[in-house]
This record gives C-alpha cells, sequence and structure tokens, in this order.
C-alpha cells in the first residue's frame, strides 16, 4: 500500500489534493464574504447614525464591533471563528428581515438605503451558505487550512 508520504516522494499527487483544493477556494470565499460584511456594516453605520434613535445605532454597533472581532480572528487563522461568523450572520437575518421598516424601504424604490438592506441580506446568505459549506467539509479535521 502507497501511503501519501510515498506518493509525493514519487512525484504523484495524493487524491486528497482535490479536496485540498476545494477546501482553500471554499476557505478564502468564506473569508471574502465575511470581510466584504465588514466593509456593508460601516456603510450601514454610516447611513443609520442620523436617522435611527441612539440606542438603536449602538446596538447595531456593537453587533458590527463583534462581526469585526471575528473577522480578526479569521485574519489570524484562528478556526474557531467560523461558526462565530455563523451565528452572528444568522442573528443578523432574524434581526433584520422581521422589520416591516425594511420592505417599505425596498418597496419606495431604489436607494442607497434599499441597496444595503439587499446586498446585506444576501452577503448574509452567502456567509452562511458558504461557512457552513466550509465547517462541514472540516468537521473532525485538526489541521489548520491555510
Amino acid at each position: 500500500m502507497t501511503s501519501d508520504l510515498d506518493l509525493l516522494t514519487i512525484g504523484r499527487q495524493p487524491r486528497l489534493d482535490s479536496h485540498s483544493g476545494r477546501l482553500k477556494t471554499l476557505k478564502a470565499f468564506a473569508d471574502l464574504l465575511i470581510y466584504a460584511s465588514i466593509f456593508l456594516g460601516a456603510a450601514l453605520l454610516i447611513q443609520l447614525f442620523a436617522i435611527v434613535p441612539v440606542w438603536l445605532f449602538y446596538s447595531v454597533l456593537a453587533g458590527w464591533v463583534a462581526y469585526l472581532i471575528v473577522a480578526v480572528a479569521i485574519a489570524k487563522g484562528l478556526k474557531t471563528a467560523y461558526p462565530l461568523s455563523l451565528v452572528l450572520a444568522i442573528l443578523t437575518l432574524l434581526v433584520s428581515l422581521p422589520q416591516p421598516e425594511h420592505y417599505s424601504l425596498v418597496q419606495a424604490g431604489l436607494s442607497p438605503g434599499s441597496l444595503t438592506f439587499i446586498a446585506g441580506s444576501a452577503l448574509q446568505v452567502a456567509v452562511i451558505l458558504t461557512v457552513s459549506s466550509y465547517l462541514l467539509m472540516t468537521r473532525g479535521d485538526t489541521a489548520h487550512v491555510r
């Protein structure tokens, strides 16, 4: 029986390379979506500052800071940050989607607010799908994927 190490030393690639390549691509895409959430969240904070009550602004700011901390942890290579990003994306949708004001904004036509709501919701769904896929593909894997 030939081991993966033997295959590498004789110049053939083990079968796990395609899986590893897909895993790295999925991880990179998940990272990109999480980082995009930070930038879109900053745009949301700018839009909200003048139009919502102070308590609401600070609660959104707290959520954004939590997302920022998770993004920094992901940038540092901490795999434990991925489940946290999944929780934050789900919480973001649970808080945002039931709000009738958001749908009124969309029905009123394209505006910075409606575009931010649509893009943010789509982005959170994408984070949920990619991070879930990444976590499923790496479950039981103790190796660090970089």
